[in-house]
């Protein structure tokens, strides 16, 4: 996406920009922009979680990361962002943050986490990355009705449910090639908030999803007290489903691999 500055001289005939009776709205409306920007400096305690193996703090700090991103656009309206500040474009600093929350980090943790084979992991990652970036610059991602257009790059939801239900290894590569495929299929997927039919029933669908994810990052995505692996019966190994990972070197490479 090019962005071009304006170095051009200032127009000596334009008003002051901040006038004292436009001080406050003018802060608060900067505010909102500091408060997206805040989702940027989130993924990057997100991605020293995910480097540390610590996978359910990762998930806390994306988690809070969506949080920002669910109440800025409604801020930003009700704080006339775009009229008051246009300098600064909104819509560019949304695209980073959620390139970095939706995509990067999460991707990251799918390469790192033990979920692919080690031959694909990598390239599924880049694979990851290079679709979602092109979704990202699609200037018709959206319908006018505010439905995506084809698979939204929601990585972080594909790695939550990855870390959560651990599939075999080649059924994850396969997801994330299907995935990365539908991303340029043009059908309908829901947006929670923006589309209005429904609009209550998703919200509140949304927020009990919400409410379970944090009892199980909370938990360590242990499903409860005294529950066990099926295939270590026996043996007093507690099932969890963000397990505690080590990393170890091994033939000049890092490799993670469980306790």
């Amino acid at each position: 996406m090019d962005v071009t500055a304006d170095h051009s001289p200032a127009d000596p005939g334009a008003k002051p920009a901040a006038s004292p009776a436009r001080a406050g709205p003018w802060a608060r409306a900067f505010a909102v922009h500091v408060l997206t920007a805040c989702g940027a400096a989130l993924c990057l305690l997100a991605l020293l979680a995910a480097i540390a193996a610590n996978w359910s703090l990762m998930f806390v700090w994306l988690g809070l990361a969506l949080v920002i991103d669910a109440i800025d656009g409604t801020l930003a309206r009700h704080f006339q962002v775009r009229e008051l500040l246009p300098r600064w474009s909104g819509d560019t600093l949304d695209l980073v943050v959620d390139y970095l929350s939706y995509v990067f980090v999460p991707a990251y943790a799918i390469v790192a986490g033990g979920l692919l084979p080690d031959s694909a992991a990598i390239p599924a990652g880049l694979l990851i990355l290079v679709t979602s970036a092109l979704y990202f610059a699609d200037r018709r991602m959206k319908t006018p009705d505010n439905y995506f257009r084809g698979f939204p790059a929601l990585w972080n939801v594909v790695a939550f449910y990855l870390f959560l239900l651990r599939p075999e290894p080649w059924l994850g590569v396969a997801l994330v090639v299907v995935l990365c495929g539908l991303s340029f299929v043009p059908f309908p997927f829901l947006h929670p908030l923006r589309v209005a039919r429904f609009r209550a029933f998703n919200v509140v669908m949304m927020l009990a999803w919400s409410v379970l994810a944090v009892v199980t990052c909370r938990r360590d995505g242990r499903p409860g007290h005294g529950a066990r692996d099926p295939g270590q019966a026996g043996l007093g190994r507690p099932r969890g489903l963000f397990p505690r990972r080590r990393t170890i070197a091994r033939s000049g490479r890092a490799r993670v691999l469980s306790p």
